[in-house]
């Protein structure tokens, strides 16, 4: 997973409530299993329409997206955070977000920002023309304008993300631990280490 720390750069001006993960990602498209290539077909039923926000020249590759409230709601599929990545969205900012598709996202190295409708109308007013900064350390949103707008993350989730550690790039990094302990279990329990080497 890529470490995230600062982003600077385009931000699409979605602003949509409700965006449901059949949105992001329409059910015939789920026979995959592979996380690559479901960019082309992210919100497939919206960008029918030649004019959508997606595809303009400005967009087209931004990493962040501004949405409205309840965004990823619906079902638990991961398949929509991960055709968000392949179309290179590493920020979602919204007033709210579902819970699983939350989750999802996070083990996915995608940082979701909740900010009041406030912010959210502001930051959709300025993307229309200017880039946006998402600052995780300091935990702030600024556009070129001296806006800025303070969000909440989980401590775990914003260190696992500042150092792009996903669960298993946490337990690879525990491995020095890990083998420490089965050596104290091989001395101080043959026994158990003996019956786990069996299996």
């Amino acid at each position: 997973m890529q470490a995230f720390t600062t982003l600077t750069g385009t931000a699409i001006p979605f602003g949509a409530e409700n965006i449901d993960t059949d949105v992001i990602v329409p059910g015939r498209f789920l026979k995959t299993i592979t996380r690559t290539g479901l960019g082309k077909i992210a919100f497939f039923t919206l960008r029918e329409n030649p004019d959508n926000v997606f595809d303009t020249e400005r967009n087209k590759g931004a990493p962040i997206l501004i949405a409205g409230d309840n965004f990823g709601c619906g079902s638990s599929r991961e398949h929509a955070p991960w055709a968000l990545a392949d179309m290179g969205i590493r920020v979602v900012i919204a007033p709210s977000f579902a819970d699983i598709f939350s989750g999802n996202s996070f083990k996915n190295g995608i940082l979701l920002v909740s900010l009041p409708q406030a912010a959210i109308d502001r930051l959709m007013e300025v993307a229309a023309e200017h880039p946006v900064t998402v600052d995780l350390e300091s935990q702030t949103v600024t556009t070129p304008f001296q806006d800025r707008f303070e969000f909440a993350i989980d401590p775990f989730r914003k260190d696992c993300l500042l150092r792009g550690l996903d669960e298993i790039g946490l337990t690879v990094a525990m491995d020095d631990a890990i083998a420490a302990h089965e050596q104290r279990l091989q001395s101080d329990r043959p026994w158990i280490a003996g019956a786990a080497q069996a299996v």
